[in-house]
């Protein structure tokens, strides 16, 4: 297809082919600084892959920004550098700017967030439902681990599904209480109506950093484990009716982690797996059957 452009100078050819090619893959080029973003375009709910290459071997990162906010890029090689941008059902779908600073040089490259239906529910409370409020304890110690970002990468690959049970709520629900629309809030993971017992499983390898129970205070998630994936990536299951590890643990991609309950908020036995990336919830599909690097 490029054919018409042999006829012209080289430098003028290979120019315009990397015009092209910026259009086509969603890559920007300047002298020593390079910029890829995957998938292009994404929806919301994606995680975006900042691939960053740059001619210096510095060891210094990149600095990667999208409206303001900073998200952390780690080395994957000796001058290949990935940060990842987690997007949301409460983000504004259109363009955004993603703007890389790295050599001395800076990048500024679009990106067209797609907008996306997501199924909603319509869910009728009686009382308080003070039961559904998380104690302070159980808020900080869920809020903290969400915040991790370790250097460190354990996944490799595809997540693995956490538990056989069939999905009864899937990622981005949104919800009416009592009639009203929850505009802060979307379902953030993933329901397997797994059976009472049944075996919950690291989806990928990484290390405890959370363990809480009923009986400290886990009122809404009810037992609860937190699995650190590194580099701002963590997995939380919820409603557990036994756990089999400890805070500190390392486990790997398919060990058993649990069993299935209904402690905590739900209604009866399943497993609540959430996904984060960089403190957000995201869609945990491509993770699961695609990889995300």
């Amino acid at each position: 297809m490029f054919t018409r452009y042999l006829k012209l100078p080289l430098l003028i050819a290979l120019s315009l082919l990397t015009v092209i090619a910026a259009v086509i893959f969603g890559v920007s080029k300047a002298d020593a600084l390079q910029v890829m973003l995957r998938p292009n375009p994404p929806v919301l709910g994606d995680t975006v892959s900042v691939w960053i290459a740059t001619d210096k071997k510095t060891g210094v990162p990149p600095t990667v920004l999208v409206d303001r906010k900073q998200f952390p890029a780690f080395q994957m090689s000796a001058n290949r550098w990935r940060a990842f941008i987690p997007t949301t059902p409460l983000d504004q779908a259109g363009l955004k700017q993603v703007v890389v600073k790295g050599d001395g040089l800076q990048q500024i490259l679009p990106m067209q967030l797609g907008d996306r239906d997501f199924p909603t529910q319509s869910i009728w409370l009686s009382g308080s439902g003070s039961d559904l409020e998380p104690t302070d304890y159980e808020w900080d110690k869920v809020s903290a681990f969400k915040k991790l970002v370790t250097p460190q990468k354990f996944w490799n690959g595809v997540f693995l599904k956490p538990n056989e049970g069939e999905i009864t709520t899937g990622f981005g629900v949104r919800r009416y209480y009592n009639g009203e629309f929850a505009n802060d809030y979307y379902h953030r993971g993933i329901d397997y109506a797994g059976g009472y017992g049944s075996p919950v499983i690291a989806p990928a390898a990484g290390y405890v950093r959370l363990v809480g129970t009923v009986s400290q205070g886990f009122r809404l998630h009810g037992n609860t484990v937190g699995v650190d994936h590194g580099q701002g990536v963590e997995s939380i299951f919820l409603h557990l009716s036994e756990i089999y590890v400890k805070e500190g643990d390392f486990v790997k991609a398919g060990q058993a982690i649990g069993a299935v309950g209904a402690t905590g908020a739900a209604t009866g036995p399943h497993l609540h797996w959430g996904l984060y990336v960089n403190g957000e919830s995201i869609n945990p599909v491509a993770w699961r059957y695609e990889g995300v690097e």
